[in-house]
């Protein structure tokens, strides 16, 4: 099977120019990965949509190395396309600037708290972790979105988890 994805050009110099973490990747997923304008991905069911995911949350701007989990089956990637949220451009900055909090201290609680990783990468937030993870990490982005307090954010995510392992 074949397959083609497309990641920002800044990305894929990164991609050329680090020929390991493509070796690494095809390796892993026991694919091949040709860079040309579209990302051509070769390989077999299961492996070429894992190398798909992984390609993909490269290109929204996680490291390889936290990308890597998406190869266990209890990890995964979630796009929130903000356009589909949001209509105005203005809007967008001001919310994408709510997720990120001052010097980034709310991105960093949530990440914390539901341990998982987040990038937010020109119209969209993007989320790597545990399946169960993401969905309240998705949440509360959500509630930043639609207008929730920075205060009220940290005290609901206080609650949620107590006791936290770093990931």
């Amino acid at each position: 099977m074949i397959d083609f994805i497309k990641i920002p050009d800044k990305m894929k110099k990164v991609l050329i120019r680090d020929k390991k973490d493509k070796r690494n990747i095809e390796k892993l997923t026991n694919t091949k990965i040709t860079i040309g304008e579209d990302i051509k991905i070769e390989g077999e069911g299961l492996e070429l949509y894992q190398a798909k995911q992984i390609l993909k949350a490269f290109g929204r701007g996680f490291p390889i190395k936290d990308t890597l989990c998406i190869l266990d089956d209890d990890f995964g990637l979630e796009i929130i396309n903000l356009p589909d949220l949001i209509k105005s451009d203005k809007r967008m900055i001001v919310i994408k600037a709510r997720i990120i909090g001052t010097e980034g201290k709310t991105k960093k609680l949530i990440e914390k708290y539901t341990e998982t990783k987040i990038a937010i990468s020109g119209k969209t937030v993007s989320i790597i972790g545990k399946w169960d993870k993401i969905d309240v990490s998705k949440e509360a982005i959500m509630k930043l979105i639609n207008g929730c307090n920075h205060s009220t954010l940290y005290k609901w995510l206080e609650r949620q988890y107590s006791g936290v392992n770093k990931w």
